[in-house]
This record gives structure tokens, sequence and C-alpha cells, in this order.
């Protein structure tokens, strides 16, 4: 399988718990981002293609069959050596602000952004690699990946690396990318930029969402962390799989294989979408994305 940086760590979590219980199986597990992942599975050089944005009605034509495995989200960062990060964390920013930033343009200084004065220039940052990242974040602020602004990046690694070393910047990256899944606390070189809902320009209880993992997770369930930014997560066959190990796997991740979507730092399908997922393994036409 091949393809988002966003789907990598949990299917690298999956391919060794399901060896440990099938050890003649071996995974070829690459990322790359969604686009890759796409074409390499629409060329048939890979079995799955893991993808973590909405599938086009034109990949549904070419024969893209997905499977919903997990849900996660995009969140936006800058370095914890912002010396904006005290009244960034106070304040949020909304969507408008973020739509300015990566879309329009309009807004260039730490000081356009938070209203103090600063003439600190913003460093915006982006992906270079087609990926379910920046497409995902582009949907929010109401674009396309490529609407999106600042200097590119390739992959979710280099995007925190790339914010991490310049106390100016800003980015976004998947989940996985902020949080350590061990302390559940954001890794110590990135913070997270909390989302103003309600365009209050402050940070009430409620959109106070990013404390630990499995706060934002649960926010993510309940609905307080918009969607998107939040999204499901796919694994993609060309046509309905027919394999029998292929199929032995896929149900397998969606029964046993959920137990280790929290660990891994995900959130688990929904009992009904995973029930819809099951008929889909059985042949049923995958008629859109959910």
């Amino acid at each position: 399988m091949s393809g988002a940086f966003a789907l990598y760590p949990l299917a690298v979590k999956w391919g060794e718990e399901f060896t440990k219980i099938n050890p003649d199986v071996r995974f070829d597990i690459q990322g790359g981002g969604a686009g890759k992942g796409m074409t390499d599975m629409l060329a048939g050089s890979v079995q799955l293609g893991m993808i973590s944005r909405a599938i086009g009605e034109e990949e549904l034509a070419k024969g893209a069959y997905p499977i919903a495995v997990a849900k996660d989200a995009v969140l936006a960062t800058v370095s914890s050596t912002n010396p904006h990060l005290a009244a960034l964390k106070a304040r949020g920013v909304t969507k408008e602000d973020l739509e300015n930033i990566w879309i329009k343009g309009t807004v260039k200084t730490w000081g356009d952004l938070l209203g103090d004065g600063s003439s600190d220039v913003i460093s915006v940052y982006t992906r270079s690699d087609a990926a379910g990242a920046p497409e995902t974040w582009a949907k929010f602020l109401g674009g396309a990946q490529e609407d999106l602004q600042g200097v590119g990046v390739f992959g979710d690694p280099g995007l925190a690396d790339a914010v991490t070393k310049d106390p100016l910047g800003i980015g976004f990256n998947n989940v996985n990318y902020v949080y350590d899944i061990h302390t559940q606390h954001p890794f110590p070189t990135l913070a997270v930029v909390p989302l103003d809902l309600d365009g209050s320009r402050s940070i009430s209880p409620n959109e106070d969402l990013y404390a630990t993992l499995d706060v934002l997770n649960t926010a993510i369930v309940d609905g307080l962390y918009p969607s998107p930014p939040a999204r499901p997560l796919y694994f993609t066959t060309l046509n309905a799989p027919k394999d029998p190990l292929l199929l032995a796997f896929l149900g397998w991740v969606l029964t046993d294989g959920q137990r280790f979507v929290p660990e891994a730092g995900y959130v688990p399908l929904p009992k009904a979408l995973v029930e819809e997922e099951h008929l889909k393994l059985k042949g049923a036409p995958a008629t859109s994305a959910k």
C-alpha cells in the first residue's frame, strides 16, 4: 500500500498486529501523500491506496473503491518558540483569519492577525505534494489545494520540521505529526493554534480542545472540532476487493483492528459507519465517499 502520511502510522500498526496472527503475511507500506496513493492504486501498482481526503467522482468513475477505516483531523501549527504564542492561545484564530493567511494573502504580519501592532512577517507554509491534508485544509477555507499560498514543503514530517525551525512560521499538520501518542501532549517543538469558532476573539472553555490527544479526539467524535478539517481516512482499492487475503485484512481492520485506533492516536469509526463499510466488502456499490 502507499499514500497518505496521515494514515501511514496507523497502517504500519495494523500491519504489525495483523502479521502477529497471520505470520505468513508481509506488508510493503509506503508514504508519499494521498495523491501518490490514489495514482498508485489506480495504476494497479499497489493493492491499497491510503487516502486522507474525499474521493472525487472522477476517481470513483475510474474504479476507486473507498473503505473508511478511521478518522483524524488537520490542525494549524506554529513553533513553540513563536514570540506571539501566548496571544495566539488566548485569542485563537477564526476561519476568516486562516482564509486571509492562506487563500487571500491579506494578513501578512502577526500584527495584522493579532492587532498588537507587531511588524513581524508571518512565514506561511503549505504542502508541495498532492495530499489529503492540504486539500482538506483548503476545503475548510473555501478553496482547493492549488489556492493555498506559502512556501511548499514535501510531506507531513517536512512541514512540521519547517514550522518547528521558524519562530514566525505557521503551517498545518495531521494530528499524529503534532501530538506524541505516548505523552498525549503536542511535541515540545510544536504548538496548536486553537480555532475561535464563535468569532469572539477569545478561546472559550468549549473551544479549548487541544490540551491532550484524548481531549482533541473526543472533540472530533462529538463534532466540536469541525469537519473539515476533521475527516475520515480511507483504504481504497481498484474496484470492489475480491482477493481473499485483502478481504480478510480489511474485515479485520473494521472489527478487531479498530481497538488499535485510539492507542495509535486516531478516532475509531462510529458503529453505523463500520456496518456501512462492511457492506462495501460484500460488493455493495460505492456510490459516495462519506
